[in-house]
């Protein structure tokens, strides 16, 4: 049994290239230069954190992480309809499963 160091492409690039040179390169350049990036995750949550860890299925380790979303509070029988409100928290270290990326952005600065 051989064990190769690393999975090859059908165009004969190692993960790592693609890593660096595709799609992933903007958490790639995130991870080593400890930049921040802005996720849009389903249930139209946000979150701006620095990324220490990532996969090729967009599975995360994230730290000082800022989480933003929307809500709109209920209202009682006939009166008028409330506005959104503003909500954000703080997570200190989290585990983000790929699936529930939808875009990931360099931080807007």
């Amino acid at each position: 049994m051989s064990s190769k160091p690393m999975e090859e492409d059908t165009n004969g690039k190692t993960e790592e290239e693609e890593f660096n040179t595709g799609p992933l390169s903007v958490l790639m350049m995130s991870v080593k230069n400890n930049t921040q990036v802005l996720i849009n995750c389903r249930n139209n949550r946000k979150l701006l954190g620095r990324v220490r860890a990532f996969d090729r299925h967009c599975n995360m380790v994230l730290e000082n992480v800022r989480e933003m979303w929307t809500e709109v509070p209920k209202t009682g029988k006939g009166k008028k309809k409330a506005l959104p409100v503003n909500r954000d928290r703080f997570i200190s270290k989290m585990f983000l499963r790929g699936d529930s990326v939808i875009i990931v952005l360099r931080n807007p600065k």
